[in-house]
């Protein structure tokens, strides 16, 4: 019964969070819910309620795009009271489970007293982040990066004060970039669409301006949640 409980609500409950020993300025933990045991890899910031969640595409493993974008966001915003958590995937390319999983992380964010969120994923990883956000009040933005069009329908179920930054290169052979401007069209304000010339897609030729944009725009989101509030 406690599970399917746990599988309709909007958020997993963690049952425990075991911690490994700290490596590479990041805390390496587990989060152990009813379905399963997630990695995840945590910038802690002590007594801050922000927080940023960072996920990969269908590469798995700790996949990021933009030259090391995620670690150096990541260690970068805890000069701006901002804790970070990149989660790993499960199951790679299975949308459902990895919804789950970023799930699993605002529930740890939660559980450490994170109550406003940015979220940020890489090509299908933007698709996981937009549904997670769906079924979470305590997230504010929104940053999809390349992101693919399948899974994307319900951006428009965001919370009225969620936001959303769309980041597309229009060079990408993989994913065009007509699948970011689909999701700006179907998104409500406040909203940004950039795209980027001559740049593929994992946004490595435009790397800097990504790591500038994305850091500037969750700074400037949470920061005004923090006003509102």
């Amino acid at each position: 019964m406690e599970e399917k409980d746990e599988a309709r609500s909007r958020v997993p409950l963690i049952r425990e969070v075991i911690w490994g020993k700290s490596e590479d300025g990041y805390e390496p933990i587990t989060l152990v819910t009813g379905r399963r045991d997630i990695r995840c890899r945590y910038y802690p910031v002590a007594g801050t309620l922000f927080g940023a969640i960072w996920v990969g595409g269908v590469g798995g493993d700790w996949d990021t795009p933009a030259r090391g974008l995620y670690p150096y966001l990541c260690d970068g915003l805890r000069n701006d009271n901002i804790a970070s958590l990149r989660v790993r995937f499960s199951y790679p390319a299975n949308l459902e489970e990895s919804v789950y999983d970023v799930l699993a992380g605002i529930s740890f964010f939660e559980s450490q007293g994170i109550v406003r969120m940015a979220l940020t994923g890489h090509s299908f990883g933007g698709a996981v982040v937009i549904q997670a956000a769906a079924r979470s009040d305590s997230v504010k933005t929104v940053v999809a990066l390349s992101t693919q069009a399948y899974g994307v329908d319900v951006v428009p179920e965001l919370s009225p004060d969620c936001s959303i930054l769309l980041i597309h290169g229009d060079q990408d052979t993989v994913v065009p970039s007509t699948s970011s401007h689909r999701v700006y069209t179907m998104a409500h304000e406040p909203k940004k669409l950039v795209i980027l010339k001559g740049t593929g897609h994992n946004l490595d030729k435009s790397a800097r301006e990504v790591e500038q944009i994305v850091h500037d725009w969750i700074i400037e989101k949470l920061s005004a949640q923090a006003s509102a509030a």
